[in-house]
């Protein structure tokens, strides 16, 4: 499948998940309910179905065969859909850190792995001294996407930038000690 198709079906998947989020909005509780039962023994069938078929796969020695499809673009998301993706989230988020990585580069910006705890995953990103505001949110941007294509079943994501990489911004009371300035007129003075 080409990178048009991969796009086509994963906007189909963000489409999905809105119609799904949208049945808590239909009126009356019988359709929604029903709506709902309808779609999770859906994926119930489909899911024990495509656990069957890595099952053959694998037992047939395909190992080489399960890893490529862990990393195409249309199945791996629906593997993950269905928690059948081969490789592990720690890995996944690795691979996605080293796409970043290239990415970043670009930029004079480092990225790395701070810790993944129950499905939680916290980066460091660093930037250069250079950095404002708006190229920091990009950046994070940019990491984001990468993370997320890789592992959008984590439960959340952390960029942390450290307080002095955030900006290029300094500010004047920073650079200046503070003076005070004491005046005082003397009187009778000519």
């Amino acid at each position: 499948m080409n990178d048009a198709g991969a796009k086509d079906f994963q906007e189909k998947l963000r489409r999905l998940g809105t119609l799904v989020g949208e049945l808590d909005q239909v009126p009356g509780s019988g359709s929604k309910v029903a709506a709902r039962e309808l779609i999770q023994l859906l994926m119930e069938v489909h899911g024990a179905g495509l656990e069957r078929m890595m099952e053959i796969v694998f037992e047939a020695g395909g190992q080489v065969m399960i890893d490529r499809l862990g990393v195409d673009p249309v199945v791996r998301h629906l593997l993950l859909l269905y928690s059948l993706h081969p490789e592990e989230l720690e890995g996944r988020v690795a691979g996605a850190i080293e796409t970043a990585r290239a990415r970043l580069r670009k930029f004079d910006a480092e990225l790395e792995l701070a810790g993944i705890q129950d499905g939680t995953v916290r980066l460091r990103l660093h930037t250069s001294g250079h950095a404002c505001g708006s190229t920091t949110k990009n950046l994070k941007a940019i990491v984001e996407e990468a993370v997320y294509d890789q592992a959008p079943d984590l439960t959340s994501l952390t960029i942390v930038v450290p307080e002095e990489e955030a900006s290029g911004f300094v500010s004047v009371q920073s650079l200046v000690k503070q003076r005070v300035v004491v005046r005082a007129d003397v009187e009778g003075a000519d």
